[in-house]
């Protein structure tokens, strides 16, 4: 029996507004712990939460860039649940009356489009942070750190629409690009500011039910996401291909051991308890409030991805990866608008500038090879100062060291020989010392010239122009 997979994802992202959702402490990351806390982000008896304008503000946008409807009316939950790293033993969120729904996000897979339904986006706050012992030489205990206690964040919920691991994959890394180009999220899972939980089932191929489904957590990378699927989907599968069947549960994914482990039965919403949150009035918005965000929305990556294809005449290909992150986007258009050679720069930047910032496990805004010095060695290839050969040189030393093309060609003595007579008796002197191959070349074998052009190449150390070495070598042939 054949099998597929069905799968929803449950995406937590962290907004990047300086204050809580609830209270005036900072969100900053990476402070001593418990050190951005105050009596109602740790909740107190007797204080009162105060809704942060901008986290809604920011939703809205999320809501209205992922084609979601604005609910003008809706209100908070609490959520009854007990952890060591929740102070109030509840946390507040929405339930019934989220504040936006049924949107979606297209992704590219298999080369054609497909549409991911978007249940719900609601704001809620996060909980704090456990720290076990054996992180700190005290394998007998845990601590708690608060300071991630009321940071605002959005939860965004998929419709059970995807069937790969693949495609999550792809979903998850188009709304990535999607918050960091409205600005309302860094989008960077190590640090958890954008979490994923999977709920996967298995079916028969062609069956119109569900199957019974499990919920994978503890996923900070879009690789993890991808191994973790892939585990679980083989795992249900081999269940049920032997007589068993699956149980309702939360599993965690063991980076280590490439394996999900059973954690806790699945709770249900009933298990919370939700009621409407009584210490918060409900939200009221203007629809005017709704098109002045709408007005102020950026050029998001759908948009971008065609208009680098009209402008700037890029195959679907490049236009995909380039726009695959604003600050890319921005580099690309940067080089671009400096050297006027649209695929000669999507050329370098996809290959040699993300293949070392891969290498280097760094993102475009920490890359120390800057759009201006980049466009400038591009210029020089254009003019014929260097050929594309001495660039790859003078590329790795740009990169290395953050000096301009023109001072690395100048300091190795790198600028190409375009001098025709120069090159002439180079070349001579090449057929001079191959009189064989020459002669087989006359005779017809025609794949010698391009060992003709490499002993040039070779005689120059890379420094002859090649389209002037295919010229006189055909002259002279």
């Amino acid at each position: 029996m054949d099998y597929e997979a069905i799968i929803g994802l449950e995406v937590h992202a962290q907004l990047l507004t300086k204050s809580k959702i609830f209270c005036p402490c900072s969100t900053e990351f990476g402070a001593e712990p418990n050190t951005q806390t105050c009596p109602i982000c740790l909740g107190m008896p007797g204080v009162l939460p105060v809704l942060n304008k901008e986290v809604v503000e920011f939703t809205i946008k999320t809501a209205l860039a992922t084609h979601c409807k604005t609910a003008l009316n809706c209100r908070f939950a609490r959520k009854n649940y007990f952890y060591p790293d929740l102070p109030k033993g509840y946390q507040i969120s929405q339930y019934e009356e989220p504040l936006a729904k049924g949107g979606y996000i297209e992704i590219n897979t298999d080369g054609k489009t497909k549409r991911i339904g978007i249940t719900r986006i609601h704001m809620e706050e996060d909980a704090g942070k456990l720290i076990h012992g054996e992180n700190l030489g005290d394998s007998n205990s845990s601590y708690v750190d608060l300071n991630r206690t009321g940071v605002p964040l959005m939860e965004i919920v998929s419709e059970p629409d995807i069937n790969s691991p693949q495609e999550a994959r792809e979903y998850l890394l188009k709304l990535k690009a999607i918050l960091e180009y409205l600005d309302v999220c860094d989008g960077n899972m190590e640090k958890g500011s954008l979490r994923c939980d999977a709920n996967i089932s298995v079916r028969a191929k062609g069956s119109k039910e569900f199957g019974i489904k499990t919920e994978v957590k503890n996923m900070n990378s879009f690789k993890n996401v991808q191994g973790a699927l892939e585990y679980e989907i083989k795992r249900q599968i081999e269940v049920l291909k032997e007589g068993g069947e699956v149980i309702q549960e939360t599993r965690l994914w063991d980076v280590d051991k490439g394996i999900t482990l059973s954690m806790r039965e699945k709770e249900e919403a009933h298990d919370y308890r939700y009621f409407p949150e009584p210490d918060l009035v409900r939200i009221r918005i203007d629809e005017e409030w709704i098109k002045e965000i709408e007005k102020g929305l950026p050029e998001l990556p759908d948009e971008k991805k065609k208009r680098f294809v009209a402008e700037y005449k890029l195959p679907q290909y490049d236009a995909e990866v380039l726009t695959s992150s604003r600050m890319l986007a921005g580099y690309f258009e940067k080089c671009v608008s400096l050297c006027q050679n649209p695929k000669a720069v999507s050329n370098w930047v996809m290959g040699d500038v993300l293949r070392e910032l891969k290498a280097e496990n760094i993102d475009i805004k920490d890359c120390p090879l800057t759009p201006e010095n980049l466009a400038s060695m591009l210029k020089m290839i254009d003019k014929g100062t260097i050929s594309g050969k001495i660039a790859k040189t003078v590329f790795e030393e740009m990169y290395k060291t953050g000096k301009p093309a023109e001072i690395i060609v100048r300091e190795k003595g790198l600028v190409q020989i375009s001098d025709e007579e120069e090159l002439s008796k180079i070349v001579d002197g090449v057929l001079s010392k191959n009189p064989e191959e020459v002669e087989q070349y006359k005779k017809g074998k025609r794949k010698l010239f391009g060992f003709f052009v490499g002993e040039t190449m070779r005689a120059t150390k890379g420094k002859a122009n090649p389209q002037l070495v295919n010229k006189l070598l055909k002259e002279k042939l």
